[in-house]
């Protein structure tokens, strides 16, 4: 490759990267506060319980509420929009730092996830229509890098800033990476583009579709087969693998490493054919499951098995968000938007089943059969839905022929 081509290649990902910068940031404000409920609930003085209520209504947030902003702002040009969506979010983060009290802080978080949800699906959007169809997912992937890194560096540091100097220095760290991801998107996405022309009853028309709603459950499943093991992982690690307190953030790393490699080998798998892309790798995620549950009692095995979790399971994400678009036709904003809702839909169930199954007398140790299983209903669903994209292709080919 030439010094001319490279360059040309850099100025092109330019703006995708500006999106991926506000993922960062985006995926860092949602998943940090986990790291420093116990923080915001001694300053604030609720309960744990209580200050976890706010993971709850950011989720709420971003399944209820994106839906009706990507609507609102269905007709305004695109770049306009992600800007107003990243000022939502500086808005959110900064209501976050000055809280006086749990009610405020929840109404921030709600502010904040309202932005969350419409800003990966209008991104997502955009970013595939920069490049040429057949590097479609490799864009969201490039996009959704800036959420795997979150949970990379953005999470932990945050997490050790605001033990450090208080949970609030957290959200004013946030809130300046989302000043710089606003003159990122203000610099480098292109203007004038325009949003579809489409009607609100032709999109939930598209919303209706037998194809999009499969995909929007396969985004649930693989959302809910995660976190119906992740919630309960430093339990796991600690009882039953004999990782100290102190090294789960180390593994917790390693996972999230994992997930950052999944996220681009997703994107060149998707590019590649990508409803069987989809099939293999679920069928990857229920062995890799599978095997947690044998290597999960000997620290080694069961590093090396999470790694590869994370890489399966967020080689699943920019798939599952173009197979969205693709079949979301006259829809395709709205449809993203909707399916960020599908995954945190997912975060929360999955979660819910996993405790369900404790509950019932379930060992930490047998818990990531919950999510194989889960995972095997998603393979199903991926099944049929493949098999009814082949059976319209034959009868398209049919209907030529004749």
């Amino acid at each position: 490759m030439s010094s001319a081509e490279f360059r040309q290649g850099f100025f092109a990902r330019l703006p995708i990267l500006a999106l991926a910068m506000a993922s960062f940031g985006i995926g860092t404000t949602e998943f940090v506060i986990m790291g420093l409920l116990p923080d915001v609930a001694a300053d604030l003085g609720v309960s744990i319980p209580s200050a976890g209520l706010l993971v709850t209504g950011y989720a709420l947030g971003v399944t209820f509420g994106s839906p009706f902003l990507a609507i609102g702002t269905a007709k305004m040009e695109r770049r306009r929009v992600l800007l107003f969506l990243v000022s939502l979010f500086l808005l959110g983060n900064i209501m976050c730092a000055i809280a006086p009290n749990y009610a405020l802080l929840m109404v921030a978080r709600v502010i904040t996830a309202l932005g969350h949800g419409a800003f990966f699906g209008l991104g997502s959007v955009v970013a595939a229509g920069l490049v040429p169809p057949h590097k479609r997912v490799q864009a969201v992937a490039l996009m959704f890098s800036g959420l795997t890194l979150a949970n990379v560096l953005g999470v932990p540091f945050g997490t050790a800033m605001g033990q450090a100097l208080g949970w609030r220095s957290t959200f004013w760290a946030v809130v300046a990476i989302g000043v710089v991801a606003f003159i990122a998107l203000y610099l480098f996405v292109p203007r004038n583009i325009k949003a579809e022309n489409t009607s609100f009853m032709a999109e939930a028309r598209a919303l209706g579709k037998l194809q999009v709603l499969l995909a929007m459950a396969l985004s649930v499943l693989a959302s809910a087969s995660l976190f119906s093991v992740f919630t309960y992982i430093t339990p796991i690690l600690t009882q039953v693998t004999g990782v100290s307190p102190q090294n789960v953030t180390v593994v917790l790393l390693l996972f999230g490493v994992g997930l950052t490699v999944g996220n681009f080998i997703g994107g060149r798998l998707g590019d590649w054919r990508l409803m069987p892309a989809i099939i293999v790798t679920m069928v990857a995620l229920v062995l890799v499951l599978m095997m947690l549950t044998e290597t999960v009692y000997q620290v080694w095995p069961a590093i090396v098995s999470l790694f590869i979790w994370g890489v399966v399971m967020f080689a699943l994400v920019s798939p599952l968000q173009i197979r969205v678009v693709n079949e979301a036709t006259g829809a395709p904003n709205l449809a993203s938007t909707v399916n960020q809702g599908a995954f945190n839909l997912g975060n929360a169930a999955g979660a819910w089943l996993g405790g369900l199954a404790i509950n019932a007398g379930v060992s930490y140790a047998q818990i990531p059969w919950i999510g194989a299983m889960i995972a095997v209903a998603a393979l199903v669903l991926a099944i049929v839905s493949y098999l009814l994209d082949r059976r319209a292709e034959i009868g398209t080919h049919t209907a030529i022929g004749a």
